[in-house]
C-alpha cells in the first residue's frame, strides 16, 4: 500500500477508535449517574441522592369566555365629570391645622401645638382680630357670619385665639369660621370650656410641648319614649346650615421632648351644655377608643403602647377655675346685623 492509502486506513481507525472510546465512557458514566452511590460501611450518614415525590398534577382552570372577563360597565366613569367627595377641605395654618366638614359646615377636627416658648410670647392682640368665614371652601358649603346671627349660640374656637398669640397672623387665623362650632354660652363656652383651655395650657408647666386636637360630636341619645337610640342636632342659619354639635372631645398629648420619648395621652368628652364649674374634669375622660369609634378618627395608630402613659396619672386633671367676665366685657360690642363686613365683635369669647 502506498503512504498515502496507509495514513487514510490509520486516520480512519483513529477516528473509529476515538468513537469507540467515547462511546465506552459515556456508557459507563450514564450507568455511574443512574446508579445510587454505594456507602461506606464505616459510615452512618445517607449521601445517596434524595428522592422527592413526583408533584401532584396540577387541575386545569376551566377557560372562562372573554365576555365574561370584561365588565359590560365603567363605574368609574363618573370620575370624568369629577370627584363627588367627600372632600376634607385640608387646612394648613400658622398656628393650626384643621379637616372640615363641608355637610356639617364644621370643622371635624382642628389640631394645634403649644409649647412654653409659644405662649410666653405676646405679638398679637385679639382685639385686632376679625371673625370671618374661610374663602377657602367653596361658598355653598361654607358656615356664614349670619348663620350665627341671633341663633344663641356662641362662635366657639376650637383652637382658642390665646393659644396663638404669638403672631397677629397666627391670631388672627384662629378667628375663621372653620375653626368655630356653635357652642353653648354661659356655663360652656365662656365658662367650662374656657378652663379646660386653661388647663391645657397649664399642661406646659409640665411638657415642653403639648399637641391638642379638638372637634364636635354628634352622639346618640335614647328616647324616653320608645327606648331607641337616635341622633339629633339643632342646625342654624338662614337657610339652616350648621349644624350643633351634641357633644366636643379633646384629644391631648404631652410629650416629654425626647426622641421617642413617653406621651401622656388624655381623651375627654363634653356635652355642649351648661356645666357647672365644680364639675370635676375626670368626669368627662374617655379612653382614646370611644372618641374615635364616636368621631371616626385615628389619633394615635402610630404611637406604641410602650410608649403610651395615662395624661391623669402623669399631672392631677383639674380645672383652675377664673372669672373671665371682666375680661369679656372689655372686648363685647354691639351685636353685627346680617351680611356685614368682618365685625370687631369678639362675642363670646375671653382674651
Amino acid at each position: 500500500m502506498s503512504k498515502a492509502a496507509l495514513a487514510l486506513v490509520a486516520a480512519a481507525g483513529a477516528a473509529t477508535g476515538a468513537v469507540a472510546t467515547a462511546a465506552f465512557y459515556a456508557s459507563r458514566s450514564e450507568r455511574r449517574r443512574l446508579s445510587p452511590t454505594p456507602t461506606a460501611a464505616s459510615s452512618k450518614t445517607d449521601i445517596s441522592p434524595s428522592r422527592t415525590a413526583p408533584s401532584p398534577p396540577i387541575p386545569s382552570q376551566p377557560t372562562r369566555p372573554l365576555r365574561d372577563l370584561i365588565a359590560p360597565v365603567d363605574p368609574s366613569g363618573i370620575f370624568q365629570y369629577g370627584f363627588p367627595g367627600p372632600i376634607n377641605d385640608l387646612a394648613t395654618r400658622s398656628a393650626l391645622v384643621s379637616s372640615f366638614d363641608r355637610r356639617l359646615r364644621n370643622p371635624s377636627w382642628v389640631a394645634e401645638h403649644i409649647t412654653p416658648e409659644s405662649l410666653s410670647q405676646h405679638g398679637g392682640d385679639r382685639k385686632h382680630s376679625y371673625f370671618t368665614e374661610d374663602a377657602a371652601v367653596p361658598e355653598k358649603f361654607r358656615a356664614k357670619l349670619h348663620d350665627y346671627y341671633r341663633s344663641g349660640y356662641d362662635r366657639g374656637h376650637q383652637v382658642p385665639a390665646a393659644d396663638a398669640k404669638w403672631n397677629q397672623q397666627a391670631m388672627d387665623e384662629t378667628f375663621y369660621l372653620t375653626n368655630m362650632c356653635p357652642q353653648v354660652g354661659d356655663g360652656f363656652n365662656r365658662d367650662y370650656w374656657a378652663h379646660l383651655e386653661d388647663f391645657c395650657r397649664r399642661l406646659t408647666h409640665h411638657f415642653p410641648s403639648v399637641r391638642i386636637v379638638t372637634g364636635p360630636l354628634y352622639l346618640p341619645r335614647r328616647d324616653p319614649v320608645d327606648g331607641k337610640w337616635r341622633v339629633s342636632y339643632e342646625v342654624i342659619g338662614n337657610p339652616p346650615n350648621v349644624a350643633v354639635p351634641t357633644h366636643f372631645f379633646k384629644v391631648i398629648m404631652g410629650e416629654d421632648g425626647k426622641n421617642g420619648g413617653l406621651v401622656a395621652l388624655g381623651a375627654f368628652v363634653l356635652p355642649n351644655a351648661e356645666i357647672a364649674n365644680d364639675k370635676p374634669l375626670t368626669d368627662f375622660e374617655v379612653p382614646l377608643e370611644a372618641v374615635e369609634r364616636a368621631s371616626g378618627l385615628e389619633f394615635a395608630q402610630e404611637l406604641p403602647a410602650h410608649r403610651r402613659r395615662r395624661l391623669c396619672s402623669e399631672v392631677q386633671c383639674s380645672l383652675l377655675v377664673r372669672d373671665w367676665t371682666d375680661r369679656q366685657k372689655a372686648f363685647q360690642q354691639p351685636q353685627p346685623q346680617p351680611q356685614p363686613q368682618p365685625s370687631r365683635q369678639i362675642e363670646s369669647r375671653r382674651s
